[in-house]
């Protein structure tokens, strides 16, 4: 038998336990995946954290002045294969459903992928009701009208069967069937709306969806146009994402080639913004209870893996999907990159262009409707992934300095040799490679003098994006709420700057 032997600690041994316990408290500032701008050399890292445990247990901690320390990942169920949107009827008869609520568009109503779920559904003895009236780029008003149907029929169990409009249209639907009483403007992300956590169960969802872009079936995120405010804004919550994402290349191929280029666009964002934003342990402040932990996290190891295989595919696939309506493998790629996004920003958030993106769509001065696209005539439309891509050479060249590796990566994962490059170079060079990406894809604005914006919209442009805070937070570079004049002027330089490219 060994008896236990116990030694007293030496000064060493309690230094590194201190060590141990500020590093635990205050993650590393250099893993692998870290922001360069917040680096420490490490000969002085053991002095820096001594000196920071100093402070910490001399100072009261302000709990609005914590960083996180942990990250979450949540993501839809997802079936991906050919053909198989024609389970959707045993997967609902699976969930116990009795009567199911179909929301689609009018266009996706006459298409295959509606007709198979219908019969699925109908198959299995379940009844449903259709709801046909979805709007591409969903306003507020068109969502509120799409609720007060969803309420009057009350459903068990939701099925989306389309693009992004129709999956989020569908995520509201349920969200305020179950909260009858909620006030519309109760989820909505502040300062916008009151933000309140969703605390109550939703019914099952089940997305299908018929565009390679948005990755809506795998996000608990939902969009729309807050028509008063002239900006585009939203609810963000993982209650809202969808019990199973039925992901069908079948359902892609009838998407028009300017639908095509746009969502992928939107995928190449998606990517690029969640592979750079900044890490989840610089985000501020660490919640105080774990229900409060934001969608939208930061930059982490998980989402780092699905993001950067998106940005690739998007890279390889995107112009042959684009250019020949017959490369099937191209579209399945696309339709599995966008989910691939979607599961990497869904967690670690999007940041400049997607916040610069919704006063871009939502105040459309010359009424600019993409070409290519089947909407009502006399509807504008700046298509989601067009409004985000616009601004992305700017916003890469802005974002550069804050983490050189990681824009020197997505350069080469876009196909740039960077052999040769300079890191001071990086956000110069994946901007000029997206500037060149996005017009060899043909048919696409070069800027936002394209859209019919100029000089003077610039400052309205500002004022949208300010309340974007839920994305703002994630971007680098960015002054943020510390110098508030100078994250405007910054904006002003952002927006200027991608008038052209």
């Amino acid at each position: 038998m060994v008896s236990a032997i116990r030694v007293a600690p030496t000064a060493a041994t309690r230094a590194i336990n201190l060590l141990r316990t500020v590093q635990y408290t205050h993650p590393p500032t250099c893993p692998c995946h870290s922001n360069p701008s917040h680096h420490h050399h490490h000969q002085n890292e053991s002095s820096s954290l001594i000196h920071h445990a100093r402070r910490t247990l001399t100072t009261p901690i302000d709990p609005s002045r914590q960083k996180e320390y942990a990250f979450e990942m949540a993501s839809s169920n997802i079936r991906f294969g050919p053909g198989c949107t024609k389970e959707v009827g045993m997967d609902m008869k699976n969930l116990g459903a009795k009567k199911v609520m179909v929301v689609t568009d009018a266009n996706v109503a006459k298409l295959d992928a509606m007709k198979q779920t219908i019969e699925g559904l109908e198959k299995e003895g379940i009844a449903y009701i259709v709801y046909d009236k979805t709007r591409v780029e969903p306003k507020e008003s068109s969502v509120k009208d799409a609720i007060s149907f969803s309420k009057a029929h009350d459903p068990d169990a939701f099925l989306a069967v389309g693009g992004g409009s129709v999956i989020d249209t569908t995520k509201l639907m349920n969200l305020y069937t179950c909260n009858p009483d909620a006030s519309f403007l109760d989820f909505v992300n502040a300062p916008l709306g009151k933000g309140l956590p969703i605390t109550s169960s939703l019914r099952p969802l089940i997305a299908i969806p018929t565009t390679a872009g948005t990755g809506s079936e795998t996000t608990g995120t939902a969009i729309f146009d807050m028509e008063s405010k002239r900006a585009k804004t939203g609810i963000a919550h993982r209650s809202l994402r969808p019990t199973l994402g039925i992901c069908d290349p079948l359902n892609t191929r009838t998407m028009p080639s300017a639908v095509h280029a746009s969502s992928g666009l939107d995928v190449l964002c998606h990517a690029l913004e969640s592979w750079t934003a900044i890490p989840y342990y610089e985000r501020m402040p660490r919640p105080t209870n774990p229900i409060s932990r934001p969608a939208y996290q930061g930059a982490n190891p998980i989402s780092d893996i699905f993001s950067l295989q998106a940005l690739r595919s998007t890279a390889k696939y995107l112009p042959r999907a684009v250019k020949d309506p017959d490369d099937h493998e191209a579209q399945e790629q696309m339709l599995l990159a966008a989910t691939l996004a979607g599961v990497g920003f869904g967690n670690a958030g999007v940041h400049l262009c997607h916040a610069m993106s919704y006063p871009i769509s939502g105040q459309n001065p010359a009424r600019y409707t993409q070409p290519g696209y089947v909407v009502p005539q006399g509807q504008p439309l700046i298509p989601h992934g067009v409004s985000v891509a616009v601004t992305a050479p700017s916003v890469f060249r802005f974002t550069g300095p804050s983490n050189p590796d990681r824009h020197l990566a997505a350069a080469e994962a876009l196909g740039v040799d960077i052999s040769q490059v300079k890191k001071e170079d990086a956000g110069h060079v994946l901007a000029d490679r997206l500037a060149r990406f996005i017009s060899d894809l043909g048919g696409q604005p070069k800027g936002l003098k394209d859209l019919g914006f100029d000089k003077t919209h610039v400052e309205e442009l500002v004022q949208g994006t300010l309340p974007q805070k839920r994305v703002l937070v994630l971007a680098p570079n960015l002054s943020g709420d510390e110098d508030v004049q100078r994250e405007k002027d910054q904006l002003r330089g952002l927006f200027e700057d991608a008038l052209e490219f």
